[in-house]
């Protein structure tokens, strides 16, 4: 088996790490405080529902990274509801139909990182990653050049997502 690294992720995951004598953080997530706040454009907010809302990632691994975000926040995938889960699931469905019509990608990474030990950068609000692939969009240059190539400015991918929800 090969591995390939992403040291990159290491660093970003790391500098989340709870320092001795600084207190965690408690209160609203950074996607409670997006949702609360009702600047749509500035924080990136693609479509709200009633339990759950879109918002495309700050940060994104390719064009087009979008979450889901259940509206009431909870860090344990297990805390959802029955009614939230399937309206994150059919919002889910409905931004990967979005994503097909606006970008055409070949598939998707489809998924959670529950806990900070998986992975998960916000780690108090759990939330879903949809992240657009295509054939050969995968290249060395965030190992070697420590640069992703985003492909579309992201508020002209969040005008297009919303004409599609």
């Amino acid at each position: 088996m090969q591995r390939m690294w992403s040291p990159w992720r290491s660093q970003y995951i790391a500098s989340f790490k709870d320092v001795p004598g600084r207190k965690k953080k408690k209160g609203q997530s950074l996607f409670s405080r997006a949702w609360r706040s009702k600047d749509d454009d500035r924080n990136l907010i693609v479509w709200r529902g009633e339990h759950c809302f879109v918002i495309m990632n700050r940060y994104p691994y390719n064009s087009g990274h979008l979450m889901i975000v259940p509206n009431r926040q909870t860090p344990d995938f297990q805390d959802l509801t029955l009614v939230e889960i399937a309206e994150i699931m059919q919002t889910s469905q409905r931004a990967m139909k979005a994503l097909d019509r606006v970008m055409h990608p070949h598939g998707y990474n489809f998924g959670a990182n529950v806990g900070r030990v998986s992975g998960a950068g916000v780690d108090d609000h759990i939330h879903f990653h949809i992240v657009p692939r295509w054939n050969g969009d995968t290249n060395f240059l965030p190992v070697l050049a420590d640069t992703k190539v985003i492909s579309e400015d992201m508020q002209e991918t969040l005008r297009r997502l919303r004409k599609c929800f």
